[in-house]
């Protein structure tokens, strides 16, 4: 008789280990490790190999003729940006984002405008009861909806009823975490029921055409709990951030397979709701009369959208002997240390005694490389007490050699900038395009602080 194989599964990062242990060897998490009943192996079982008794498949070229998958516009002009122009017919979406960000309230909003198209919408609640989703449809006007709800856990039974007749068009789970599949011991939230759930409800979207959403939770990181194969599995992947004492929300696609992954939604919370925000620029610029010290505009690009958002510096100087503290909030912490390395080693400016401080006003998080000269700016300016024009934005790469590089659409920035009222830009002397602004341009990181100080 086959004897049955135990094996002890980490619930933090899914590392499989024959022995339980104290401590995951691959995380480091302690007491995550959980016994699963593995399959019975038998002798034959283990000397058997796969290179014959299956089913042969269907081989096909690279260049056959297909079409495009059909896209379903939700109607909500921001999240058909982040998802390339609306949902993929058979898709699986995973959307994860802080508790009371507002993933519900989208994916309700969503689901009931595409319902009011006359298409099937099934919206399902593992975590709700059905009166607190109804009140909240309610609160957003949205009651009168022909959404179909329901309050379930259990995959099996929610397969059987989208089973029933005509597959729908769209149907939210909400959340992934809370379902459970019987085929699997353990209880919800696990990493094999998570990664159970999801995978059946995956190959029925396949299978039937439906487009599938499954609301993810996020641990203290911000990543989506459960196991990391579960953004491997789904086709799309968007993460909502924002902080909650903020006004407005943005969708940042993280993969897509049908699409691309640089583009952001901007919405604004509320009372009725989630709305869309046209100019998200006007979002992250603090309204001033005049030049602030340590303040510098700079026009981000998020996939091809631009955004203008204010880069703040504070530097502090201290009394000899004290340790300097740099802070950063919305910004790479490492590039900072890059550039402040790059301004006292080629342009003869000391941050060693001073704490700096910088910010990304509004909460807005920045990963283009081209933050680079505009932080610097603002540094200087901080350091120097001298302030920019208001009127001029800076963008630009540094490198370590204090060259001062040129980013990707540069007149894109600067139209974008030019619609607001903006008339200098600090960039790269080998940026061409103006884009309709003055141009100022800088072949190194010198030349640019010459400027700032008037030298």
């Amino acid at each position: 008789m086959a004897k049955p194989r135990k094996r002890y599964v980490c619930q933090a990062c899914g590392s499989v280990t024959a022995q339980w242990a104290g401590q995951c060897g691959d995380c480091g998490d302690w007491n995550t490790l959980v016994e699963e009943a593995g399959a019975n192996v038998t002798p034959f079982q283990a000397k058997h190999n796969l290179q014959s008794g299956g089913r042969a498949i269907q081989l096909t070229g690279l260049n056959t003729d297909i079409a495009l998958p059909e896209r379903m516009a939700t109607g909500i002009a921001e999240l058909d940006r982040a998802l390339g122009g609306g949902f993929v017919e058979g898709s699986a979406t995973l959307i994860g984002g802080d508790p009371g960000i507002g993933k519900s309230t989208l994916l309700l909003q969503a689901a009931a405008k595409v319902a009011n198209r006359g298409l099937r919408v099934v919206y399902v609640s593992g975590e709700e009861a059905g009166d607190q989703v109804r009140l909240r449809a309610r609160r957003l006007g949205l009651g009168q909806a022909p959404v179909m709800f329901a309050a379930a856990t259990s995959v099996r039974d929610i397969l059987t009823t989208m089973g029933e007749g005509a597959a729908p068009a769209l149907l939210v789970i909400d959340s992934i975490q809370t379902m459970h599949s019987d085929l699997i011991e353990g209880a919800p939230g696990t990493v094999s029921q998570v990664r159970a759930s999801a995978g059946e409800l995956i190959r029925f979207a396949k299978e039937r055409g439906t487009a599938v959403v499954l609301v993810g939770h996020v641990t203290k990181d911000g990543n989506i709990a459960g196991p990391r194969v579960l953004e491997h599995m789904v086709d799309t992947v968007l993460a909502f951030e924002g902080e909650r004492s903020h006004q407005y929300r943005i969708l940042r696609a993280v993969k897509n397979r049908f699409g691309g992954t640089d583009e952001i939604g901007v919405f604004a919370m509320e009372s009725e709701g989630l709305s869309e925000v046209a100019n998200p620029s006007s979002l992250f610029l603090t309204q001033r009369d005049e030049s602030v010290t340590g303040t510098v505009v700079f026009p981000a690009l998020e996939g091809t959208r631009p955004v203008l958002v204010e880069v703040q510096a504070l530097v502090v100087r201290l009394a000899s002997g004290a340790t300097p503290r740099r802070a950063v909030v919305g910004w790479d912490s490492s590039r900072l240390s890059m550039i402040l390395a790059v301004l006292e080693a080629r342009c003869g400016l000391s941050f060693s005694t001073c704490e700096v401080y910088l910010n990304i006003a509004g909460g807005y998080r920045v990963q283009d490389p081209a933050a680079d000269l505009a932080v610097a700016a603002a540094l200087v300016s901080a350091l120097s007490e001298r302030p920019l024009a208001a009127d001029a934005v800076a963008f630009g790469e540094i490198a370590l050699s204090g060259e001062v590089r040129p980013v990707a659409h540069g007149a894109l920035r600067c139209r974008e900038a030019g619609k607001l009222g903006f008339a200098k830009a600090l960039a790269p002397a080998a940026q061409a395009d103006k884009g309709g602004l003055a141009l100022t341009g800088f072949k190194n990181l010198g030349a640019f602080v010459d400027h700032l100080l008037g030298r």
